[in-house]
């Protein structure tokens, strides 16, 4: 069963305190399983956690706090990585440097996902594509927070002009999971 990082899920649950206080956060608990709710309470940030528990919270937060749109799950991902890249994986950042930062994908996705794997390629000077392979588990909502985490990630790197394309998706019937990204 795909895993994720108890990180992840305690960035989302920042995400939802940030965006709606302390009460926002407790109409999203409120809408969970209680043993879901009980889990989310006592995360560890180092501790592999089922991706069906990241899905479930990452579908309350949209449906409680952005109104079931489906553009807040970049949103989501946006501060998922301004979370983590600005503490505990700031290592990550290459300031300036799109290709360099994309050339860690590998690394960024074995951090969160315990199955699975995510490759980079150079596209052009201003453009390369990264590519999900083999994960157990997946979900259009997870691959939308994807290109928000990358977006911010690139422009915590000082990359202007950020734009992402999910050209495959395995959740819409496709083998693989895979983005196009561009920069200025």
């Amino acid at each position: 069963m795909q895993q994720i990082k108890g990180a992840v899920l305690k960035s989302r649950l920042a995400f939802a305190q940030d965006h709606a206080g302390k009460e926002g956060l407790e109409r999203v608990l409120a809408v969970m399983a209680e043993g879901d709710r009980r889990t989310l309470k006592m995360l560890f940030t180092s501790n592999w956690y089922p991706f069906v528990l990241g899905k479930a919270l990452d579908e309350a937060i949209v449906r409680v706090l952005g109104g079931g749109r489906p553009e807040f799950f970049e949103r989501l991902g946006a501060a998922s990585a301004e979370k983590n890249l600005s503490t505990i994986h700031s290592g990550y950042l290459t300031k300036g440097d799109a290709h360099g930062f994309l050339a860690k994908s590998a690394s960024f996705y074995a951090l969160y996902y315990e199955t699975g794997r995510r490759e980079y390629a150079p596209a052009g000077a201003k453009e390369g594509v990264f590519t999900t392979y083999d994960a157990e588990t997946f979900s259009a909502p997870d691959c939308l927070t994807v290109v928000g985490w990358y977006r911010k990630a690139l422009e915590m790197c000082g990359v202007a002009g950020v734009k992402i394309t999910e050209e495959e998706c395995r959740a819409l019937g496709g083998s693989v999971c895979r983005y196009r990204v561009k920069w200025n």
